[in-house]
């Protein structure tokens, strides 16, 4: 009759060591517990570093292009503020505020800018209404009446034939460094009486320092101001013929003007 409660006895004996298997934590069974309750863990995709590198070629980029400025809104043509605004943003930060005043150049010092509708020979004849009588009382060597500034000698070229109309019988003079050497064209000036000078200003700088070429005698500079290049460049967008422009200018160009004896075109 007491086997039902032995038997009993021994289930809970059986039972016992599960439950202390259960309830039980050793080393092991801690880490496990861990792991199982361990929340997961928030992943994040790592975004390259940028390098200077690609940070470059992003700018180059993002730069625009001459050629989609122009077709975006059509050329405008040069005026005497250009120009004046050109020279005051070079000297802003290099020369004092009377020598930028001693720089500035007066409305006065300028002719009628080409608006883009005319040849050479047609702007040429309206701004030079006295030209046939600065021809004929030029005798002087070593200077010339009229001085065409452009931004090489491909394009002087362009110019000297393009002027014909204009010109005539006037003789004209090549003042620039492709093929013909310096001390060839002091020689003509020294030699010969030339009416108009066409050509580079780092050329036109170099004889006038040299003293080969003197302006005292020039009425008219006039500054191929609007064309462009097949780069669609104008002669100002090319850092070396802006700084030998300026250079040219600052050396005689400015003091000539704002005495009156010179006046500027831009063409």
């Amino acid at each position: 009759m007491q086997k039902p409660s032995s038997d009993a006895s021994d289930d809970e004996a059986i039972e016992k060591p599960s439950d202390e298997t259960a309830t039980h934590q050793g080393p092991d069974s801690k880490l496990a517990v861990t792991k199982k309750r361990k929340k997961p863990t928030e992943c994040f995709l790592s975004q390259p570093e940028e390098t200077p590198e690609s940070t470059l070629k992003a700018k180059k980029r993002k730069k625009k292009k001459i050629s989609d400025v122009l077709e975006k809104s059509p050329p405008k043509p040069g005026v005497p503020e250009d120009l004046q605004n050109l020279l005051s943003q070079h000297f802003g930060t290099k020369r004092s505020v009377i020598e930028i005043e001693e720089l500035k150049l007066p409305d006065s010092c300028f002719l009628p800018a080409n608006d883009l509708t005319h040849s050479f020979s047609s702007y040429l004849k309206e701004i030079c209404p006295k030209w046939a009588k600065f021809r004929k009382n030029h005798e002087e060597k070593k200077s010339v009446v009229m001085l065409v500034i452009c931004s090489s000698a491909l394009r002087s070229l362009e110019l000297i034939k393009s002027m014909t109309a204009f010109k005539g019988d006037c003789r004209v003079l090549k003042l620039f460094a492709k093929h013909i050497k310096i001390k060839e064209q002091m020689n003509m000036l020294e030699k010969g009486v030339f009416h108009i000078g066409v050509g580079t200003p780092g050329r036109i700088k170099a004889l006038v320092e040299q003293d080969g070429l003197c302006l005292n005698s020039t009425k008219y500079i006039i500054l191929d101001w609007n064309w462009r290049d097949q780069k669609l460049r104008r002669m100002m967008d090319i850092p070396e013929i802006k700084k030998e422009t300026i250079d040219l200018l600052e050396m005689r160009i400015i003091k000539l003007c704002r005495e009156g004896s010179v006046k500027l075109g831009l063409f």
